[in-house]
């Protein structure tokens, strides 16, 4: 079935699903600002949404492997988890999203996906293997490097110990997310209603 009749289907048979990614670095608030959004994106589409946020999803199993391996049930950043675990827990993430999203569900997806950003793969359903048709949005949650880490500091988790400690390092591979129609920026420093409310529109236009 091509692309077109693909979405005619979808349209007769009820709404395009939606995929709706809450992304940014640690410490930036978009699992705070993603759970106060979602009721408001519930009561502007009309619709149910499925919350995947990855720490929820991979945080105990991460959590455990790191423990067996490296004898830090934290290690969320170091270069044994980058290079071992972080891509696959992405990858599973996008698996659980595209599972849902080909059942008619919309899914809220929370996570950095900086490197999925930053290459490009969010941008394209094709390459993620999402269904045809899937209307998605994104939000980046913006936050000076300074302020994240004064956050990181106050929130007191263990998961960013290895953050801290390496600060230059991690702050090196702070990005900023490419020009793109599909992605609006938020900054986050002090919250803004008037912007949250056009975050919102962005996400379910």
């Amino acid at each position: 079935m091509d692309s077109d009749r693909d979405l005619t289907v979808r349209s007769e048979t009820g709404p395009v699903p939606r995929l709706i990614v809450f992304a940014g670095h640690a410490g930036t608030g978009k699992t705070t600002l993603a759970k106060r959004a979602m009721p408001l994106i519930m009561a502007r589409t009309g619709q149910a949404f499925f919350f995947l946020d990855k720490d929820t999803v991979y945080g105990r199993y991460s959590a455990r492997v790191m423990e067996l391996t490296t004898g830090n049930p934290e290690d969320r950043d170091s270069p044994f988890y980058l290079q071992n675990l972080r891509d696959l827990e992405y990858a599973g993430l996008i698996d659980i999203a595209r599972e849902n999203l080909e059942l008619n569900v919309n899914v809220v997806a929370v996570g950095p996906f900086s490197r999925e950003i930053r290459s490009g793969l969010l941008f394209d359903p094709d390459a993620m293997g999402l269904p045809p048709g899937v209307h998605a949005r994104m939000a980046w949650i913006d936050l000076p490097a300074e302020e994240a880490r004064r956050r990181m500091v106050r929130r007191a988790d263990p998961r960013d110990t290895w953050k801290l400690e390496h600060w230059d390092e991690y702050a090196r591979r702070r990005i900023a997310p490419p020009v793109n129609p599909l992605i609006r920026r938020f900054d986050n420093s002090t919250f803004d209603a008037a912007e949250f409310e056009a975050l919102i529109s962005h996400l379910v236009s």
